[in-house]
């Protein structure tokens, strides 16, 4: 078996696993998640711009990659990914609510909406991972790597919104698990596109993904803060994360 396949595989299957992983830390106390959770946003949030900037957009755009710039407008895909997720986010009324459980206010938006969209957000993310990993495994390990970063706390808030919903909490584990398994089915389908076509216009609408979600998504669930401390705190958490990106690019 082609050992990209195997890889590909490992990577998506521990990406629907961090689903369980949120879960569970909603058993945490409340007030520790509140500590610990907005830095840890914003670390992912970094994370993400430097998934964008320094791993797959180079790549979208031939820079330093194998046999050129691809064919059509990368940046015209990265445009498209942006977009993307940003009608998801308006037809389907959800974002990614980063917050304990108990700050849910009101269920936005139902249960089964939310699973939805969740499992259509991890599909296309499957994609993009899947695509820029056949591009540079290095470039998409570190790609995955800010994914997986910025999911823990999404997870922890779906799960939240999930059981607020009305599900029971092993029920709430469960369907949030199932929709995570959309993951892994995107990198199945970009391996098998990759053998048969370019596929740099997948890494292109992921960098789309990944700005839309740190800069219109995460970024303003962080930059609000009633103490300097706390966004002294949040700031460098974020530069970690682009820095952590930024070290691990590929030469």
């Amino acid at each position: 078996m082609d050992p990209s396949l195997l890889t590909l595989a490992g990577l998506g299957l521990g990406m629907s696993l961090i689903a369980l992983v949120g879960g569970l830390f909603v058993l945490l106390p409340e007030a520790l998640l509140k500590r610990w959770l907005k830095p840890l946003v914003a670390f992912a949030a970094g994370s993400l711009l430097g998934g964008a900037f320094f791993h797959m957009l180079p790549h979208a755009l031939g820079v330093g990659g194998r046999g050129g710039a691809p064919p059509g407008d990368p940046l015209l895909w990265v445009v498209v990914g942006f977009g993307a997720f940003f009608a998801l986010d308006q037809l389907l009324e959800w974002h990614h609510c980063h917050r304990p459980p108990g700050d849910h206010d009101h269920v936005r938006p139902l249960g089964p909406l939310l699973l939805v969209a969740d499992g259509v957000h991890n599909l296309l993310g499957g994609l993009a991972i899947g695509a820029i990993y056949l591009a540079d495994p290095r470039a998409g390990v570190a790609a995955w790597v800010a994914a997986a970063l910025h999911e823990l706390p999404q997870e922890i808030g779906d799960f939240g919104a999930i059981v607020h919903a009305g599900y029971t909490k092993r029920r709430a584990l469960l369907y949030n698990f199932l929709s995570a398994l959309t993951f892994p089915l995107g990198c199945g389908i970009a391996y098998l596109v990759g053998r048969h076509m370019e596929v740099h216009f997948l890494v292109a609408l992921g960098a789309g993904n990944f700005l839309y979600i740190a800069g219109a998504d995460l970024i303003p669930e962080i930059k609000r803060s009633e103490r300097f401390a706390e966004s002294a705190t949040r700031f460098v958490c974020f530069s970690l994360g682009v820095a952590l990106l930024y070290a691990v690019r590929h030469p």
